[in-house]
């Protein structure tokens, strides 16, 4: 009885095929689009506390300071990509058809955590230290 002896994958490099396909697909479609709404409310809270509080915030505005700002943007884009870890996978349940029209409350809930989240760094990490 021959047995032929396990080869590499032909698949090795390339991008994943089947169900996880179609479910990354479907994750993409809905979430990117929505990236942008979400990145534009972050800034707008950013730009009502600068606006608010703007005698406070006026020195602290150098280059270094930029630089953070953009540091803490890419972080919550990061943050963002969570919702794939929970999407994905929930798409993949037998009842996940009926969940994924649900997604938008997802967003809504990861949208007002990532404001709270956001003022709470503001007042308790950022306010106190601008001098």
């Amino acid at each position: 009885m021959d047995t032929a002896l396990p080869s590499q994958s032909q698949d090795l490099g390339q991008s994943p095929s089947g169900p996880f396909r179609a479910f990354l697909t479907d994750a993409i479609r809905f979430w990117e689009p929505r990236r942008l709404v979400y990145n534009f409310v972050l800034a707008v809270v950013v730009v009502v506390w600068i606006v608010a509080s703007w005698p406070h915030f006026h020195p602290a505005f150098t280059l270094h300071s930029l630089l953070l700002l953009s540091v803490l943007a890419v972080l919550a884009n990061v943050c963002y990509c969570a919702a794939y870890f929970v999407d994905i996978p929930m798409q993949s349940l037998s009842v996940g058809r009926a969940l994924r029209r649900q997604r938008w409350g997802l967003w809504v809930m990861g949208t007002l955590f990532a404001i709270l989240f956001e003022n709470y760094w503001i007042v308790d990490e950022i306010y106190p230290f601008v001098r």
